[in-house]
């Protein structure tokens, strides 16, 4: 099979399509002709050597949607021939509250979704939307379980609650904006990107101020007419700050992530006296992505920002570190 298989640590362009030998399913496994891959960030950091580690060659990707193409024993076969997306999330446990100590994500340790082939737990397969294309259901698994993981598990938020949404751009921060607008919550966003604030407008936000702005705290509470309940943060450093001053009190502020680097200077007075729910959260469990895939089903799509051939990963990583995407950057891999 072709794959994208990282050798080497490094720039996009040590991403190399190569000649691979095809994965067969053992006990409890199935395969997965893969129609379609999308990128997240974890395949950047991975790439540049930002994990803990790293074991090389992997091919790289958690995202995927295909057909099943070849059933290990104890599978049924009926699976054969079905539509797909698959669920990343890698041995959860049995604790819905938290991930077990052996949980890990698809793309690595074990070889992802930048691939013609890719073998997975039967257990993890998950019938495709049907009005979903291959590019839209590839784009939907880690960043959507994400983000309902963020937006319904832990931070509890309901309709007619408002939420902000810090960073919209990225995959988790618009399925957080599609998760919630659909869940009848009002959902606010901050981006350092005016354009990216009118599109997220347009898939309806309520509104948005640019987070360069020093008093966007203040310009979006100004928005509001009252402070949040909830604000989700995938950024961190003094954005998570921010995101503690901004909340009401009694509010909760659920972090996923800390893509601008540790947050400095936290002062506990901020958390304790606001009576504030500080909330972690990553990836989801099974029950998580089962209820998220449903709400799917139900007509909502992703955003999906471009589409590229697998052959032009390199391309599709460097659009990602440029930070222009306003979605999902997909991998197109049969047609």
């Amino acid at each position: 099979m072709n794959a994208i298989v990282l050798r080497s640590l490094g720039g996009p362009d040590v991403l190399a399509l190569e000649r691979v030998a095809d994965p067969h399913p053992e006990a409890g496994e199935a395969v997965v002709r893969l129609h379609a891959a999308a990128l997240n960030h974890r395949d950047v950091w991975i790439r540049k050597g930002q994990y803990a580690g790293i074991t090389l060659p992997v091919i790289p990707g958690s995202d995927g949607a295909g057909e099943v193409v070849e059933t290990g024993p104890g599978v049924d076969p009926a699976w054969r021939g079905r539509a797909v997306v698959i669920d990343p999330s890698v041995n959860w446990g049995d604790n819905e509250r938290a991930q077990g100590p052996s949980f890990n994500i698809l793309g690595l340790p074990r070889d992802g979704t930048y691939a013609e082939l890719v073998k997975v737990a039967a257990d993890h397969l998950y019938e495709k939307p049907r009005h979903l294309s291959w590019e839209e259901a590839a784009a939907v698994p880690l960043a959507s379980v994400t983000a309902y993981r963020a937006l319904v598990t832990r931070a509890q938020a309901t309709a007619g609650e408002t939420v902000v949404v810090t960073g919209i751009g990225g995959g988790v921060a618009t399925c957080v904006l599609l998760l919630g607008v659909h869940l009848g919550v009002r959902v606010y966003v901050t981006s350092g990107s005016d354009a990216k604030l009118d599109a997220a407008r347009s898939h309806g936000a309520a509104g948005g101020v640019n987070h360069h702005d020093p008093e966007w705290p203040k310009a979006i509470a100004a928005l509001i007419g009252d402070r949040p309940d909830v604000v989700i943060d995938g950024a961190a450093g003094e954005t998570f700050n921010r995101a503690l001053d901004l909340v009401k009190p009694g509010g909760r502020v659920v972090s996923y992530g800390a893509t601008t680097g540790p947050t400095k200077n936290l002062e506990a007075r901020r958390i304790f006296w606001k009576q504030l729910n500080v909330l972690g959260s990553t990836m989801g469990s099974p029950r998580d992505f089962a209820a998220m895939l449903e709400i799917y089903a139900g007509g909502l799509r992703p955003i999906v920002d471009q589409v590229l051939p697998l052959d032009q990963a390199a391309a599709a990583h460097r659009r990602m570190e440029e930070g222009a995407q306003f979605g999902k950057i997909v991998l197109r891999i049969w047609d």
